[in-house]
């Protein structure tokens, strides 16, 4: 399955944007699908997952209350709404997808990634 993330550009701190993440090959019905992100000299973390039929999500802390994830397995996409945005969430976000788990918040656990958008978010 190929993953393609967009939606991603310069904002201003409590501002909202929506990221998608369209996937193409198969149907990803079957898939556990995530979002993690990267700062510039930072490790790639956790943002959220969703089971396969999204009656499951899961948060990091920071994201907690102000991001939601959710799929459209009907349009085979994906998406991360993010809302009242701070700078420390400024980062390349990138989607992913696994078969086979329940969730997981563990990037190594993902065999599909997308190839990132970015987000800046501005004070």
């Amino acid at each position: 399955v190929q993953l393609q993330a967009s939606g991603g550009g310069l904002v201003q701190a409590g501002d909202s944007l929506r990221l998608s993440c369209a996937a193409s090959g198969r149907s990803i019905r079957q898939y556990v699908m995530g979002w993690f992100r990267q700062a510039p000299g930072k490790e790639r973390e956790f943002v959220a997952t969703i089971n396969r039929n999204g009656a499951v999500t899961r948060y990091a802390d920071s994201v907690q209350g102000r991001f939601t994830i959710s799929r459209d397995n009907a349009k085979n996409t994906g998406y991360l709404q993010m809302n009242s945005l701070k700078p420390e969430d400024t980062a390349v976000y990138y989607c992913a997808a696994v078969y086979g788990v329940p969730t997981s918040i563990d990037g190594a656990d993902y065999n599909y990634w997308g190839q990132g958008t970015e987000v800046t978010v501005s004070s």
